[in-house]
């Protein structure tokens, strides 16, 4: 059996923030690794350290001590440059406040990642097509966000994230501004990417209805993994066999 590849290596990571005179650790001697297509997720309620974690991973912030290895780069001694390199060459973004660009249709929206990446506009039409496709809005292309629902902002959102074909797509509560039918929606189109693409995703999240999709729960309280599991005999929509 071919080995599966790691593609996320964390050791001893600690984060602290400064707090007037003193300082607050959100992560506390964090070990993680990740394999390429794992459909995982940081559980934990506010203030744990869930999405501290995934900012790191996504190069968003650096390491107080420790190491985050992120696809062969070393977070914390990468330059601002390199970082941002990598952010836009091999990581997807989904964030539940969509952050969206009001005055660009979705066409606009989702290409705009592989316009900075400097791909040719008949390349670049066909990967936004193509990603449209995808989470089925192929008929909203020229609808900016003002005109969609949430779910569909949203689903822009996975389109943009997934447009450039990323390894990883980091999810930090993405469906906190959803109804249940639209974030079944969402994370059943996310479950198909991941299938169709090995795309790697992680969530943070503290959503029952995310938490029912994800294949790997990592618990963590106060900045520290308190359990980590595989959730076997997960199929298509959050149920178990």
């Amino acid at each position: 059996m071919k080995e599966i590849e790691e593609i996320i290596t964390i050791s001893g990571l600690k984060k602290h923030f400064p707090i007037g005179s003193g300082r607050f650790t959100a992560l506390n001697g964090i070990d993680l690794a990740f394999r390429k297509g794992e459909f995982a997720g940081f559980i934990g309620p506010s203030g744990s350290g869930k999405t501290t974690l995934l900012n790191i991973i996504g190069s968003l912030d650096s390491p107080s001590e420790g190491n985050a290895v992120v696809l062969g780069k070393s977070v914390g001694e990468q330059s601002a440059r390199e970082a941002a390199h990598l952010r836009r060459s091999q990581l997807g973004f989904i964030f539940q406040t969509y952050n969206l660009f009001n005055v660009h249709n979705v066409f606009e929206n989702v290409e705009f990642p592989l316009l900075l990446l400097g791909i040719d506009s008949v390349q670049r039409k066909k990967q936004v097509l193509d990603a449209v496709e995808w989470v089925g809005l192929s008929s909203k292309l020229k609808s900016r966000p003002s005109q969609l629902s949430g779910g569909e902002c949203q689903r822009v959102a996975i389109a943009r994230a997934m447009v450039k074909k990323p390894m990883i797509v980091l999810a930090d509560e993405p469906t906190a501004n959803l109804d249940a039918a639209n974030s079944h929606h969402i994370l059943q189109t996310m479950e198909k990417l991941n299938r169709e693409f090995s795309t790697t995703f992680i969530f943070a999240t503290h959503d029952e209805k995310v938490i029912s999709y994800i294949r790997r729960k990592i618990y963590l309280a106060d900045g520290m993994v308190v359990k980590d599991e595989i959730v076997t005999g997960k199929q298509s929509g959050g149920t178990e066999s």
